[in-house]
């Protein structure tokens, strides 16, 4: 298979969701004998503590013969959530003023000192 008859054949239709942390992307993709398949991938971002960063990606491929019964089950676990919890968001790790509690169970407050700045003139650069 050439580039281009891959290229082609990964840009069917592709969706994207970015939900935070979280990008979902749902993309058609094509099987050999030329059928359609859905899959679902999940990417998450984490950051280390220098700043760096790295992806992790969970996917899960829907065929057209599980499409009703999937649905009808997301259908139904959606529900479930929101007529039994609503729709706020009452997580504390996704509100924006979260913290992540110490080990002892304390919300460490950040201060910003500034004694470790020097001040710089732009004449010395």
């Amino acid at each position: 298979m050439s580039d281009k008859d891959y290229t082609e054949q990964e840009e069917i239709f592709s969706q994207v969701l970015r939900a935070g942390r979280r990008t979902y992307f749902f993309d058609v993709r094509s099987t050999k004998a030329g059928d359609y398949y859905l899959t679902v991938t999940e990417s998450k971002k984490f950051t280390h503590d220098d700043g760096s960063f790295h992806y992790k990606k969970h996917k899960i491929y829907l065929y057209k013969e599980d499409f009703t019964e999937f649905n009808e089950m997301l259908g139904k676990a959606t529900d479930f959530i929101v007529n039994e919890k609503g729709t706020e968001v009452i997580s504390e790790r996704h509100q924006k003023d979260f913290q992540k509690p110490s080990e002892n169970g304390e919300v460490a407050i950040e201060e910003t000192s500034t004694e470790s700045f020097t001040d710089v003139d732009f004449d010395d650069i």
